[in-house]
């Protein structure tokens, strides 16, 4: 399958490359970007390069869509989103993102969500998807409310709760 690459009025949301390394270790070893997630920080360039092979290596064999979040103008990487853990049958999938802080509070993760779920329901077989987030992560909730997404009332782990937004049905 050829990688889905995205666009938005400001951003490109492609595959992730080599050449992000520095950035997706900025970002991986930020702790204002970790603060809501359980992963430890990355401590040094080699874990980034590892982590990219990994991610494309997951890309090659469908297991994941995972895009190097970057502006149009300058291929900046300032984030990534993701749709992985897909369920057996296709169906169903879990969302993923995180932004670099210097990037938050302008719109771009409203803006790649708004490209990602069209991707999702519109160009594949998805008919839910969730996101695990955490109870305190404010900016999160607001997100994925924007993005009509539900309270699941069946998950509840610790501090995260998940959301979950169905295809729209038309007709």
């Amino acid at each position: 399958m050829k990688f889905p690459t995205l666009y938005t009025e400001r951003l490109a949301l492609r595959e992730m490359t080599n050449v992000d390394c520095d950035s997706i270790f900025a970002l991986r070893s930020n702790e204002s970007v970790a603060a809501f997630q359980e992963r430890s920080l990355q401590e040094n360039i080699e874990e980034a390069l590892a982590f990219i092979e990994k991610i494309n290596a997951g890309v090659a064999n469908n297991a994941w869509i995972f895009w190097a979040l970057t502006l149009k103008e300058t291929d900046e990487l300032i984030g990534t989103i993701c749709l992985w853990n897909y369920s057996e049958n296709l169906t169903r999938a879990d969302l993923g993102y995180e932004l670099m802080p210097d990037s938050q509070g302008f719109g771009y993760m409203q803006e790649a969500l708004e490209a990602v779920l069209a991707y999702g329901f519109e160009e594949t077989d998805l008919l839910l998807i969730d996101a695990v987030t955490h109870k305190e992560n404010l900016a999160s909730l607001r997100l994925l409310k924007k993005f009509d997404f539900a309270l699941n009332p069946d998950f509840e782990n610790g501090m995260e709760i998940m959301y979950t937004r169905k295809r729209e049905v038309r007709g």
